[in-house]
């Protein structure tokens, strides 16, 4: 025990004398508490809430358009309330020349009462002009039906679109709003994983390229080693992230109203969610750990590191990919499966938590899995560690450091 104190602390004194560490994490706290605070002294149009971004996403008050329209199927009138700036020219040559030299944001060139070509210099994600234009080709058809049939157009609209009023109950988890905080959560502890899991490798690689580990793992057990190695790794990591996202989630809170409530979905996590996420986040980053200290004592040079652990970096990747794209289906069987395997449970088990139904007896179940997991591998890589510290030359697979530990036996 005393071993494994002294390693734990001379590990954790690395960590916080390094400048990197440090700037690194107190700049991005700054960083979060003043960008999260700019809109309580500056106005930056947030304060009209999701609904209000959402008009000035769409509003194309700014949007030079030019429109040929040889037919004049085109309502003039209705056509400048909807584009401002609205230029009529006398030819499609003349729309490809305007958008070409950026004096159009985009063109249009009415073929019939209810078809257009539309043109753009760079292919858009979301057109936005185009969306305006169809809705108004669409307002025009329904007024020259309305006036064929005798009626206004208002009331037209108002029986083929009656006015519905509904009211949602939510019963278990509100998916919709739980939905973002989660998906950047699995990002976040994803890159834990990999960081720190990296930078723990390529200590002990590093310690054994410089002959230093042979003096460590004489005078001292490997256990003690590699888990004082692996668990300082924790607490840094624990104590860089809750500074950070400590920062982003009290100063968010503190300007909710200044933001409008727009970034409630991803920083307004429940305090049970976020429990959770810390709980299985630190343990599977521990399982990881684990693994990625025994890579870094299999191989002589850090550059042989990427190498070695890209088996590992596959499973990662895997659980990550998979877990973003079933977080719309949190009941589904392969998250269900996920949050029972220690090498998943860290990403799947919280974002069952939060956005689907799960019983706390199968947290229970699941993270005495995980633990009993983190313990295995922290047990099973100090042999690997150990056998591996004495050995160089070309890198060891992992496979093949486990067939070496079980003839051991």
């Amino acid at each position: 025990m005393n071993n494994f104190k002294i390693v734990l602390g001379f590990e954790l004194k690395e960590y916080f004398k390094s400048k990197g560490f440090l700037i690194t994490t107190f700049l991005l706290a700054i960083l979060a508490v003043v960008g999260l605070s700019l809109p309580r002294f500056i106005d930056l149009g947030f304060n009209k809430g999701i609904e209000g971004v959402a008009e000035q996403m769409f509003s194309v008050d700014d949007s030079k358009v030019v429109v040929y329209d040889k037919d004049g199927y085109l309502n003039k009138d209705i056509a400048s309330q909807a584009f401002p700036q609205i230029r009529y020219v006398e030819s499609e040559a003349e729309i490809e020349s305007a958008v070409t030299d950026k004096s159009a944001d985009k063109g249009f060139s009415i073929k019939s009462p209810t078809s257009f070509k539309a043109y753009v210099y760079n292919s858009e994600m979301y057109g936005k002009e185009e969306n305006v234009m169809t809705q108004l080709m669409s307002v025009q058809q329904g007024m020259k039906y309305a006036e064929s049939k005798g009626v206004t157009y208002e009331e037209l609209s108002s029986s083929l679109n009656p006015k519905i009023d509904s009211e949602s109950v939510i019963l278990g988890k509100d998916t919709r709003a739980n939905y973002w905080y989660c998906y950047a959560l699995v990002i976040i502890i994803f890159m834990m994983v990999i960081m720190y899991g990296n930078m723990i490798a390529t200590s002990v690689a590093t310690e054994k390229s410089n002959r230093s580990v042979e003096v460590l793992v004489t005078s001292t057990s490997t256990n003690s080693v590699l888990f004082g190695k692996v668990i300082a790794g924790a607490i840094a990591s624990i104590f860089q992230m809750t500074m950070i996202l400590g920062a982003l989630i009290f100063t968010y809170r503190a300007n909710r109203e200044a933001w409008g409530h727009m970034l409630d979905p991803i920083l307004n996590i429940p305090l049970e969610v976020f429990g959770i996420f810390l709980l299985f986040g630190l343990f599977g980053y521990l399982f990881f750990a684990f693994i990625y200290g025994s890579v870094g004592a299999l191989v002589s040079k850090t550059e042989d590191i990427s190498k070695t652990s890209s088996g590992i970096m596959m499973v990662i990747m895997v659980v990550y990919f998979l877990s973003l794209f079933q977080l719309s289906n949190p009941d589904g069987i392969v998250m269900r499966v996920f949050s029972y395997l220690p090498f998943s449970s860290y990403s799947a088990m919280f974002a069952r938590v939060a956005l689907g139904t799960v019983s706390p007896v199968e947290v229970i179940i699941s993270f005495i899995i995980l633990l009993a997991s983190v313990v295995g591998m922290g047990l099973l890589s100090a042999k690997i560690y150990r056998m591996g510290t004495m050995r160089y030359g070309n890198p060891i697979s992992i496979r093949a450091a486990i067939k070496a530990v079980r003839k051991e036996k």
